[in-house]
């Protein structure tokens, strides 16, 4: 049932008061044991037990599952519930399958709950019955168990690859089926398509293995993934002008042509959804104010975590910062 978003965006008013903005920064000035203290002073990670910094994991994990919490309860329709919630859904059964058929440990890999309780899903794997399981993520588990029986019928082995494109192209299947009435939802989702796939160019040796572990639904087709393999470098790097994807395509072959990480096209990718919000913050209306705080609140939790592991390893202030997503 649709939430009122006039009663909602109250809340979030209410709300923003307590997320940090630009003090964020003044945590990569301080050491860590000074910016653990300056987050629990002001209420961060909703009482946890986290006794110092090196417990700042207690703090993040509390204040997302307020942030779950929240979504629950205020998503304003089931698009935004499952945008946010299902890909963990995907996650699960993938850690559960992976843990199953290769070993780990999968207590450690196990996200907190998205649509359906972690535990039924690694019950369903465990079962090997995946009826009780949504549509997409059925076909993904059922794909992920035969690709497993069929190695160990062969005696080859199977890529950490092979299993995980099986579980992004089910999960963005069923993303943009959930999404498909909600216009600005459905268009960050095939950016992200495009841009992991065109990362996926730049990881890739050959145009083959590249399509081959393309995520299907972007609007870039193969033409267009093949031309960044194009002998003619002008051609390649000049291949997505005028379209969405010109700037990022620039920093994918800055760090190509410098020998350098993929790390600020990956950054890219990961502000996607904040910077199309950030862009008209002044003009927010009917559902996205929700979307804007949720991705806001997630983005700050994530930049916490970057801060304490920076921290810990003694980085400098300056390089921490570069890290940081978008807020």
């Amino acid at each position: 049932m649709a939430k009122d978003v006039v009663y909602t965006n109250g809340v979030i008013a209410a709300k923003e008061s307590y997320l940090l903005g630009g003090k964020i920064f003044k945590l990569c000035e301080a050491s860590a044991e000074e910016a653990f203290h300056s987050l629990t002073e002001n209420g961060f990670g909703k009482g946890a037990e986290a006794k110092s910094f090196r417990e700042y994991e207690k703090l993040i994990v509390a204040d997302n599952a307020d942030l779950d919490e929240f979504i629950r309860i205020y998503a304003p329709s089931d698009a935004e519930k499952a945008y946010f919630l299902a890909p963990r859904d995907f996650h699960n059964a993938k850690a559960a399958v992976k843990a199953l058929y290769s070993g780990g440990d999968l207590k450690a890999m196990l996200a907190p709950d998205g649509l359906v309780h972690a535990e039924e899903i690694v019950g369903c794997v465990k079962e090997n019955d995946f009826s009780p399981l949504y549509n997409e993520l059925r076909e993904a588990c059922v794909n992920a168990v035969e690709l497993f029986s069929k190695s160990q019928e062969e005696q080859t082995a199977v890529s950490g690859a092979e299993v995980g494109l099986i579980f992004e192209n089910a999960k963005y299947k069923y993303l943009l089926k959930a999404c498909a009435r909600n216009r600005f939802l459905k268009k960050l989702l095939v950016s992200k398509i495009d841009m992991t796939n065109i990362l996926t160019v730049f990881r890739s040796q050959t145009a083959e293995y590249a399509l081959n572990n393309a995520i299907s639904g972007g609007k870039l087709k193969e033409e267009k993934l093949k031309l960044l393999f194009s002998e003619n470098v002008e051609k390649a790097e000049n291949s997505l002008n005028g379209t969405p994807y010109e700037e990022f395509l620039k920093l994918c072959f800055d760090a190509k042509n410098n020998a350098l990480p993929l790390a600020k096209a990956e950054l890219k990718l990961d502000n996607a959804e904040t910077d199309a919000l950030e862009k008209k913050k002044y003009e927010l209306k009917n559902k996205e104010p929700f979307l804007y705080y949720v991705l806001r609140r997630r983005a700050e939790n994530s930049n916490i975590r970057i801060i304490f592991v920076c921290l810990s390893a003694g980085m400098e202030e300056a390089a921490i910062k570069s890290r940081l997503r978008a807020v």
